[in-house]
């Protein structure tokens, strides 16, 4: 990517795309050559990558915060571990998916909390579209927070249900106190062993320290 000079503020102009040329398209994204206005009023360009499965939904997908509630038990968001090729491992990330076509950001985050974890959920809150990696991608997510009554029955013992072609996903809590994981007994945000963390679990879990406070990180 190029930097432009710093420039004068008398002489800052409005910043707009030129034009967009396609470099290479996939199935589900696409790279582009982008050029654009600078605040210099110089042409620069850029590398962008889209998704092509984008047809008039308000984002491309939603990242689900579930919080697991049940009696006699501190609330936990359920985290979904899952292969991400592009890390060449093993990410814990909050379940998320694609809007399909016609399809609510609120239906959306409900069907892919059920797909990936088996558990039917509320809807708390949605969030308006955001941005998930600005500098690289235009995708874009609602981040939806989802309620759960663990003591419902169709709650207690919840088993993904993937749709065609889809991947089985392990579960884990995150608790107010610890994160809870299989690999060497490891019980803390800070030791993940050969699991990656997503940038994104960790936006979320900021965003949830600021909320809950200092206890959200102490060890059992």
């Amino acid at each position: 990517m190029e930097n432009p000079e710093p420039t004068d503020s008398s002489q800052i102009t409005k910043q707009s795309i030129v034009s967009e040329e396609l470099i290479a398209e996939g199935k589900w994204v696409k790279l582009e050559k982008t050029t654009y206005m600078d605040p210099a009023g110089k042409t620069r360009t850029w590398e962008t990558v889209k998704r092509t499965t984008r047809k008039g939904q308000s984002a491309d997908g939603v990242a689900v915060i579930p919080v697991l509630q049940r009696t006699l038990h501190y609330e936990c968001v359920v985290l979904v571990k899952q292969f991400r090729p592009p890390m060449g491992g093993y990410c814990l990330e909050f379940p998320a998916g694609l809007i399909d076509d016609n399809e609510s950001p609120e239906a959306a985050a409900l069907r892919e909390l059920e797909e990936e974890t088996g558990y039917k959920g509320d809807i708390a809150e949605c969030s308006p579209v955001v941005c998930m990696d600005p500098g690289l991608s235009s995708c874009t997510t609602h981040v939806v927070t989802v309620t759960i009554n663990g003591d419902d029955a169709e709650n207690v013992r919840p088993k993904p249900k993937p749709g065609d072609g889809g991947m089985l996903f392990n579960s884990y809590w995150l608790t107010m106190h610890m994160v809870y994981c299989s690999n060497n007994g490891c019980r803390h945000l800070g030791c993940l062993g050969r699991r990656a963390c997503s940038m994104a679990l960790f936006s979320h879990v900021l965003c949830l320290f600021r909320i809950c406070g200092s206890n959200f990180f102490t060890k059992e």
